[in-house]
């Protein structure tokens, strides 16, 4: 009774392996009535047998398949076939198989806007790659993202950039150490080097953000320890200080700073269209602009008050309009939205007694724009939006700030008392020399049911600006001009590529950049990095070179 009242209980059900003893003993039962003789004409007509019972462990589609209907596995593995009747064409990047395999592709082939996306088992989150590509340049927009791995696809090979000799990868640490420019195609490794603090083997300290899963179970004696956390932030302090220095000097052109919660990128004065040291901190909380705030930091919010600008100029318009028509008007933006409020609020008003219309508009108090003003401080924490930028003097006022901030180090968890990871293109003290890891890869893609070779370089760890064009550079000449990329970048610092000084008059580049060709950039990246941004929020994600000219999706 309690069995049948418990609904999808099958009292008759059989594990496997008595499954298998009931089909053996049925199949030994009917092999006498097989071997006897057929009925003669007078009998009665046999009863049409029942059908063949479905293993249950076989498939979850339950549907009986006509004759002549392929499997479900088989249809999938079918690619679409066109008007014309035979196999579309793909691109080259769409379906890679490894060289040694030479069989059929096992699902149908992607979209073109999908085939980006799947070129090889990947840990990222999907990228979305919009339709339209940029028109063909010369040169492609600088992007201040971190990429974590690139992967570049061409119909040449590679084999240049394979097992490099001992003299030749001494070479390129040399070239690299003295800033000399680079004889292409040899010296590869001078575009993999970089520099990082601190330097743990057995930990990945790219990227911080989210990083808590990765490094759980990772040895970590410091964590408990905390003589051994203050020998750490000392260190790490010296070396902070240091790349600010270099910085200053324009010895250094930028460098990152990247804490559990957020990122700041430090950028030279003459870069990004800026006459003066600038820091982003991207993303940011109430509760971290808040002390900075109370440290006497000044800085803003470009997204924030850009945003804020646009809706003051729609209200303003709309409330005149209603002023106008009835002197009575609601005060709303019309769109559902409440306008973020402004430090200055009752400067806003001041055009109401300009048109004799104070007393007849009913303004918020005090109070009701300060609660206004906090709930839209919070709602912005942890999102692009909040990006807060440092210029002048006030970044030194920024790295004292870091150094003695005790939020800076997560105080639980796995990357508890670690200090934030430093990331410089250039040598500093206390800094280690790491290189990106580079592999080629031979791989088939399928074009009018037959394969063609296809060659890839994959580059795995923190590429930064500099890395990708420095790349970019070697690629143009190494590969006759046709290349493409997929860039898969750490989202947080996506929101660097935004032009923060749009609104500052143009700056003298000869003036600004004066110093910064001692900095250890080739002299085209440096020119490219010292144009204002132009992607805004987004970033690069598809690069693609044809007959020397650059397009770009982001």
């Amino acid at each position: 009774m309690a069995a049948s009242a418990v609904p999808g209980y099958s009292p008759g059900f059989k594990k496997p392996p008595a499954m298998l003893r009931l089909k053996r003993k049925r199949l030994r039962r009917s092999e006498p009535a097989a071997t006897a003789a057929p009925p003669t004409c007078g009998a009665a007509p046999r009863a049409p047998s029942a059908p063949a019972r479905r293993n249950p462990f076989s498939s979850l589609d339950n549907a009986p398949r006509a004759a002549g209907t392929p499997p479900p596995r088989e249809r999938a593995r079918r690619p679409p076939t066109p008007a014309g009747g035979s196999p579309s064409a793909a691109p080259f990047w769409q379906l890679l198989e490894p060289a040694c395999e030479d069989k059929p592709a096992r699902r149908a082939e992607p979209s073109e806007r999908a085939d980006i996306l799947a070129l090889t088992d990947d840990l990222h989150l999907p990228v979305a790659v919009p339709e339209v590509p940029s028109s063909p340049k010369h040169e492609f927009p600088a992007d201040w993202s971190i990429k974590t791995r690139l992967l570049f696809m061409s119909s040449q090979p590679f084999t240049w950039a394979e097992h490099l000799k001992a003299h030749e990868e001494a070479q390129g640490f040399a070239q690299h150490c003295r800033a000399t420019e680079t004889n292409l195609p040899q010296s590869i490794q001078q575009s993999l080097v970089y520099w990082l603090h601190p330097s743990l083997p057995w930990l990945q300290l790219f990227p911080r953000i989210g990083a808590d899963r990765r490094m759980a179970g990772k040895a970590s004696p410091w964590s408990q320890d905390e003589a051994l956390q203050q020998v750490l932030m000392s260190d790490w302090s010296v070396s902070f200080t240091s790349l600010y220095n270099l910085l200053k000097a324009k010895l250094c052109p930028y460098f990152y700073v990247c804490t559990y919660q957020f990122t700041v990128l430090f950028r030279a004065a003459g870069l990004a269209g800026s006459d003066v040291i600038t820091a982003v901190i991207s993303p940011t909380t109430r509760g971290l602009r808040e002390a900075m705030r109370n440290e006497g930091i000044e800085f803003s919010l470009p997204l924030v008050e850009e945003s804020r600008t646009r809706k003051q100029k729609n209200s303003e318009v709309n409330l005149e309009t209603e002023v106008a028509n009835s002197l009575e008007v609601d005060n709303s933006t019309g769109d559902g939205e409440e306008p973020a409020p402004s430090d200055d609020d009752d400067e806003s008003f001041s055009w109401l007694e300009e048109m004799g219309v104070q007393d007849k508009v009913k303004k918020p108090d005090a109070i009701s724009i300060k609660l206004r003003k906090e709930k839209h401080e919070v709602q912005m924490d942890h999102k692009p939006e909040s990006l807060a930028l440092v210029k002048g003097t006030n970044t030194f006022t920024l790295l004292n700030f870091l150094i003695n901030c005790k939020s800076l180090v997560a105080a639980a968890g796995s990357q508890a008392g670690l200090p934030p990871t430093l990331l410089s293109p250039v040598a500093f003290r206390g800094g280690t020399m790491q290189t990106l890891k580079a592999r080629s890869v031979n791989a088939k893609a399928r074009v009018h049911l037959a394969y063609e070779d296809v060659f890839s370089l994959e580059i795995v760890g923190p590429v930064m600006p500099h890395a990708l064009h420095s790349l970019t550079t070697l690629l143009r000449s190494a590969q006759r001009g046709a290349f493409s990329a997929v860039l898969y970048t750490h989202e947080p610092t996506a929101v660097f590529n935004t032009n923060l000084d749009s609104a500052s008059p143009a700056v003298n580049k000869e003036t600004v950049c004066k110093g910064l060709p001692t900095c250890g950039l080739h002299p085209k990246t440096l020119d490219q990095l010292s144009q204002c941004p132009v992607l805004g929020k987004s970033s690069i994600r598809f690069l693609e070179m044809r007959d020397y000219a650059y397009t770009w999706r982001s």
